[in-house]
């Protein structure tokens, strides 16, 4: 056989003993800072918590598979072990361990816990498969170290991979809280993957994004769960009433460093005010429509009058009788020809007599 077939024989080997087990890696945070007797301490208490932890799911001891990483613990269960205990009740009593001891020791414990599942290969010197990578580098992630930095009061911060969630933890069940968890995008070395973060006993954690520029990868609900409807678009431009550009801000009347935004007609003036954001207008819903009052002496009639008509009905009686006195006829015994001669202009085109 040549030395590429031997090659890959021996790959297929590997691979075919491999096993898709659930792996959990914990890593005590702020250990670099520890002395000598302060890194015995957290070993003991990082162990005796595990232990406790596996012991309420029925693990006995030594079925697990664990290696130890100096401040922490890597670990592969057995095919067997049904994962929803793993991210339930396993989750819960490691995080009231830790509460226990936290409660009667000097020195506290503070753990960063890193979960996946898939193949992985026990090679007789360790474990090894893109599961235990995984779950080594969720545990290590840049947001799981920042959640952990910004909130000392956490004292258990779980990281599971996307997979994990999306196939046990979303089930739900006794302990486990997948309304809990929160997305964010886990990006180190050759891994570039979504991650669901997790502290027990709180509805969400601290996971602030890692821009200051729109939401994260880690903001929305966690899948299956309808998001809220959108908020509606604003209407289009063309529909809205033309708006006059707006006149340079007046020194006096805007304080230093703020603009002014005039948007005419019924709009009011926005004075002083830092608008962040897109920004498309404002409409004001309500128009209110301002009439100038006019003196009553400055009105304008709606055709011309003479001096007399302007008096009122003392002035009305006196056109009455020159009219009559003008025709022969009697103050109401006027033709139609006659009323219409002294109708306003507007009225219709006087008829000349045959």
């Amino acid at each position: 056989m040549s030395t590429t077939g031997a090659s890959a024989g021996a790959d297929q080997g590997a691979s075919a003993g491999a096993l898709h087990r659930l792996v959990v890696f914990g890593d005590v945070v702020g250990s670099g800072r520890l002395g000598m007797d302060g890194k015995r301490l957290a070993r003991a208490a990082i162990y005796e918590a595990f232990g406790e932890a596996y012991a309420s799911v029925g693990i006995e001891p030594g079925t697990v598979h664990q290696e130890d990483r100096g401040d922490g613990i890597l670990a592969a269960l057995r095919p067997d072990v049904p994962p929803a205990l793993m991210v339930g009740r396993w989750i819960d009593t490691l995080y009231e361990s830790l509460r226990a001891h936290n409660g009667r020791s000097r020195g506290r414990l503070r753990l960063r816990v890193g979960m996946n599942a898939g193949l992985v290969l026990d090679d007789g010197r360790g474990l090894v498969g893109r599961a235990v990578d995984l779950a080594c580098r969720l545990c290590d992630s840049a947001p799981a170290r920042r959640i952990m930095a910004d909130a000392p009061d956490v004292d258990l911060l779980i990281v599971v991979s996307d997979w994990l969630y999306r196939n046990v933890v979303v089930e739900g069940g006794r302990y486990v809280e997948p309304d809990h968890y929160r997305r964010a995008a886990v990006v180190a070395k050759e891994t570039a993957e979504d991650a669901w973060f997790h502290v027990p006993r709180l509805p969400e954690p601290p996971l602030a994004p890692e821009t200051g520029g729109g939401p994260s990868r880690g903001d929305g609900p966690p899948p299956g769960r309808p998001s809220p409807d959108p908020a509606p678009k604003p209407s289009p431009a063309a529909s809205a009433p033309a708006i006059p550009a707006a006149p340079a801000a007046s020194p006096s009347r805007a304080p230093s460093g703020n603009r002014t935004y005039t948007a005419g007609r019924d709009i009011q003036v926005i004075e002083g005010t830092t608008i962040h954001g897109g920004f498309t207008g404002i409409r004001n819903e309500v128009r209110h429509v301002v009439r100038e009052e006019v003196p009553e002496e400055a009105w304008e009639p709606d055709w011309d009058e003479t001096g007399a008509e302007a008096e009122g009905e003392a002035g009305d009686e006196r056109r009455t009788a020159e009219a009559a006195a003008r025709t022969g006829v009697g103050a109401g015994a006027g033709t139609e020809a006659d009323e219409a001669s002294e109708a306003p202009g507007w009225y219709g085109e006087r008829e000349e007599r045959a």
